[in-house]
């Protein structure tokens, strides 16, 4: 992947997609032979996986630029949104329900708490538990937050016929499907290296 060059006033300029390989636009290597051609041989290997992979980065990497917007990152407004609907959680519970490990979860509530935009307490019912939930600074946030979810959906969907769609989320979860239970099989049977 292509650095991101350094500006004239010291800042370092997003990496531009046409030019980073592993996220520039390419045609479908399954009906174009060229790009197929173009694609090394371990590539070919996977291509829906490959396919996957671009489609994963680039999405993040819009979302990384439209949430700077309003001081968030990635994932960050996932818990934000978490708590804007289902109120007050326990720490634990959003790891659950973000699919999330408990380590990134904690640095997560930790940066959002440090910029303002949720409180930890102690569970009143457990003492093990840390309750999280938004402050009122967050509020503010929470019309932006949905707008650029919104900004985002169509940048995804709009070149998309609604038929499309619907068959993009069916495949979409049978995807995730498989992978939740290859994951699921794996999980106790990896080798240390």
């Amino acid at each position: 992947m292509s650095e991101p060059k350094a500006t004239t006033d010291g800042n370092r300029a997003a990496t531009d997609p046409a030019s980073d390989p592993a996220v520039a636009p390419a045609t479908d290597p399954a009906t174009d032979p060229a790009a197929a051609q173009s694609l090394p041989p371990s590539v070919l290997a996977g291509p829906l996986s490959h396919a996957i992979f671009r489609v994963a980065r680039l999405h993040r990497m819009l979302a990384q630029q439209l949430l700077r917007r309003v001081g968030l990152h990635t994932g960050q407004e996932l818990v934000m949104m978490q708590l804007w609907d289902r109120g007050p959680q326990r720490q634990t519970d959003l790891v659950r329900l973000l699919g999330s490990d408990a380590a990134t979860m904690t640095r997560t509530i930790r940066r959002l708490e440090h910029a303002g935009f949720v409180r930890r307490s102690p569970s009143p019912t457990d003492k093990r538990a840390t309750i999280i939930e938004p402050t009122a600074a967050s509020l503010a946030l929470r019309r932006e937050v949905e707008n650029i979810w919104a900004e985002l959906e169509s940048s995804v969907a709009d070149r998309l016929t609604p038929d499309q769609q619907t068959e993009a989320l069916q495949v979409l979860s049978r995807i995730a499907d498989g992978l939740t239970q290859a994951t699921t099989q794996n999980a106790g049977g990896a080798d240390p290296a």
